[in-house]
């Protein structure tokens, strides 16, 4: 009989004790994240996947400025920076005067930096390269191919901004010597590029327009956002598009089946050449004007 109390006695401790072990606590679904203190005029935001972590451009002046003071800056995925002078045209052994859009093929980082694509190691960030773009006055965004060739926008751009008429597309060879895919006026300032099969999609700065081009530089007009000053573009898995624009302060989604863009993404003033966390399925806003990025949950 004693026995059978002592057991009686224990189980209602183990019961007491159970009941005072606090409920689970559901985890928090993915937030609005914004990053700011660490940026000097952030051009582009790039997920780079093998090391888990968002690389950011910073112009740090003027877009068409060489003055040697651009850097990339790293970021944890927690929106934590983890060096906010990664990459750092002030060091004597970097050249970086106004970083823009940036790809990444396989232990290289390409950037995007006026007449000039650089490269860099993905992991140490240590100076690889130079590709000269000859005629260039404002190469804007870069895009690896699903067959590694690399490309690079001219939005045609003085430094006041007024048009220069080097508008064009360029793609390199395996030496780093570019060859224009097409170019003119008629492209409209070509800003962000993204590559894939069928060839490239291009949003347009000053046209507002958004376009395929193929191998050959054939156009296929692709739904004109209802606002311009089109920056950034990201093909998303399943074929669907996002463009950031200025001109509405806003980032707009086109399905392969649409016709017109929905927006995704308003009030985010200078959204510039924006960027996508695959992993978590995360839309990377760099806003130029305001020193900062934004990281969201893409629903």
């Amino acid at each position: 009989m004693r026995q059978r109390y002592l057991v009686l006695a224990l189980l209602a401790v183990l019961a007491c004790r159970k009941k005072e072990q606090p409920a689970p606590v559901a985890e928090a679904p993915d937030t609005t994240m914004i990053v700011g203190g660490a940026f000097k005029t952030p051009e582009s935001v790039l997920y780079d996947a093998q090391l888990d972590a968002y690389l950011v451009s910073n112009i740090n002046g003027t877009p068409a400025t060489k003055d040697d003071n651009g850097f990339i800056s790293r970021v944890g995925t927690d929106g934590h920076v983890i060096e906010a002078n990664w990459i750092d045209g002030a060091s004597d052994s970097v050249m970086l005067n106004a970083p823009k859009g940036m790809a990444i093929r396989g232990d290289t980082l390409f950037v995007a930096d006026i007449d000039v694509v650089r490269l860099f190691n993905r992991a140490t960030g240590a100076p690889v390269g130079a590709w000269r773009v000859p005629g260039a006055t404002f190469l804007n965004d870069v895009s690896v191919g699903p067959d590694g060739t690399v490309y690079v926008t001219d939005t045609g751009l003085k430094p006041d901004f007024t048009s220069s008429g080097t508008d064009a597309i360029w793609r390199f060879d395996a030496r780093g010597r570019a060859t224009k895919v097409a170019g003119g006026r008629s492209l409209g300032g070509p800003n962000g590029v993204t590559a894939d099969s069928a060839g490239l999609v291009v949003v347009t700065f000053v046209s507002g327009e958004v376009y395929r081009l193929n191998a050959a530089g054939r156009r296929t007009n692709l739904p004109k956002p209802a606002k311009g000053q089109l920056d950034g573009v990201v093909l998303l898995p399943g074929g669907a598009l996002l463009v950031s624009s200025w001109a509405d302060s806003s980032v707009s989604r086109l399905n392969p089946a649409d016709t017109a863009w929905t927006k995704v993404v308003t009030g985010v003033q200078s959204p510039a050449d924006i960027g996508y966390d695959t992993r978590r399925g995360r839309l990377l806003i760099p806003v130029f004007q305001a020193d900062r990025i934004e990281i969201r949950p893409l629903r």
